[in-house]
């Protein structure tokens, strides 16, 4: 038997593989039993960030990831693919049903049992559970991350994390706001839905003038921060950074970062607006959107008051207000294998964002071949790494072989895939021949026969 802790993204993916792979599994999940700060249910699978898995097209690295996965037979995708909402180019999803979706498929599979408890510290082989995954989240207990710590000694890292406000649909202003995808990019929508005239982007954008800017931006530098007052000694994800730490690096950034108007004209004026909040739908009833980037960490009476200043959201109810959080991982050179097996120990597993992962997609992958391998292992047959060609292998050749001393978690990028030999000048065919070259790869190592472990 598998046992895989924690019923986040990864969890759920790895326990899924497990047991399609022939292998029984036991799922733990703390919640209900142990709440964290972020949750609101006890669902697996529960998207506490973005609703967003992002781009899903192959001219990018994480839709290469997306595809590879889907071939792969992921449960998440497929959830994800089910619980879509518009968001243009993108890959978002109603997050209450991608949850639900994900708890249903999991908890009625015949070789899964869901356990509801908390697991403080990390199990030995001793103790008859064998092999274990620990895909825990950024959000690891107290106890069960200082035990890790003291397995893995001082390579147990943090960095803080936060997550954007949610605002009901029915309180936007929709006569000071557009509906518009950047630079019209196609649009998602389900098979056979109709069209309608009006609906010709993914995405709410709130215009501001250079007055109305200025106005919002002093007040947001203003603002007071719930937790961390110096920007300086505190770790964030640089891909998740909040507003108010963008804010102080200059008075533009923002304009360059999440609020830049380039690709989204105002049919009123015909320009692009000086800046450009996005609203990102958030449920398929389209009664919830999320502010695209906005993730913050301003105490909620201030973040009410600074972002009501956005155009369009002056009376705005917020059904959730951002919040920061603690992200825990460890140091995935010093610890890990690219199969995502420890290098002490061969039947101890780590997955998802404590593996030293960064995103959604990034974290269920890791669960994925974590999975395919602890039920390879169990089975009496030898893990396997994916080609550094694929995204998923060149994901875990980096967090297995990057720089330990200046390690931070990553996205999946084209960066960190094998390069190209004599790549072309064209950036469009060059990131075409990544995803061929990714997919043909993927589709060898399927058809390659498993192999017996020595």
């Amino acid at each position: 038997m598998i046992h895989v802790i924690g019923g986040g993204l990864a969890g759920s993916e790895a326990a899924w593989q497990a047991a399609e792979a022939g292998v029984t599994v036991t799922l733990h999940e703390m919640r209900p039993v142990r709440a964290t700060a972020v949750h609101q249910t006890d669902g697996l699978a529960e998207l506490v960030c973005s609703n967003s898995f992002r781009g899903d097209k192959l001219d990018n690295a994480v839709g290469v990831l997306k595809e590879e996965m889907r071939r792969l037979g992921s449960l998440v995708m497929r959830a994800a693919d089910q619980a879509r909402v518009p968001a243009g180019a993108a890959l978002a999803v109603d997050r209450h049903l991608f949850s639900r979706l994900v708890t249903e498929t999991v908890s009625s599979h015949p070789r899964v049992t869901i356990a509801r408890e908390e697991i403080d510290h990390v199990p030995t082989p001793e103790s008859g559970w064998s092999p274990v995954i620990i895909a825990t989240g950024p959000l690891t207990s107290e106890a069960l991350s200082a035990d890790i710590q003291r397995l893995v000694g001082d390579e147990h890292l943090a960095f803080y994390d936060a997550i954007s406000p949610i605002v009901l649909a029915d309180s936007i202003d929709m006569s000071k706001v557009f509906r518009a995808s950047r630079w019209d990019r196609s649009v998602w929508r389900a098979p056979d839905a109709p069209v309608a005239p009006e609906s010709d982007g993914d995405y709410l954008n709130c215009p501001f003038t250079k007055d109305e800017y200025d106005a919002f931006y002093d007040a947001l530098v203003a603002a007071e921060s719930a937790t961390v007052h110096d920007f300086d000694a505190v770790k964030f994800f640089e891909g998740c950074l909040p507003i108010e730490v963008m804010a102080h690096r200059g008075r533009d950034t923002l304009r360059f970062g999440p609020m830049k108007p380039v690709g989204l004209t105002d049919p009123r004026t015909g320009r692009f607006p000086y800046a450009a909040a996005q609203l990102r739908q958030d449920t398929i009833a389209g009664d919830h959107y999320s502010l695209v980037g906005f993730q913050t960490q301003i105490k909620w009476g201030d973040q009410a008051r600074v972002l009501r200043l956005i155009p369009g959201l002056e009376q705005a109810e917020f059904v959730r207000f951002g919040m920061v959080h603690r992200n825990t991982y460890i140091c995935g050179p010093k610890v890990l294998r690219p199969t995502w097996q420890t290098r002490f120990r061969d039947d101890l597993f780590f997955a998802g964002q404590v593996s030293g992962v960064e995103g959604y997609v990034e974290s269920a992958a890791s669960g994925l071949l974590a999975g395919r391998n602890a039920a390879a292992l169990a089975q009496g047959q030898a893990p396997r790494t994916l080609p550094r060609t694929t995204a998923m292998g060149a994901l875990a050749h980096y967090v297995s072989h990057a720089d330990p001393a200046h390690y931070q978690p990553s996205n999946i990028t084209h960066g960190i895939m094998e390069p190209l030999q004599d790549p072309p000048r064209d950036k469009a065919r060059k990131k075409a021949l990544i995803a061929d070259r990714a997919l043909a790869a993927l589709q060898d190592w399927l058809a390659a026969p498993a192999l017996i472990a020595r």
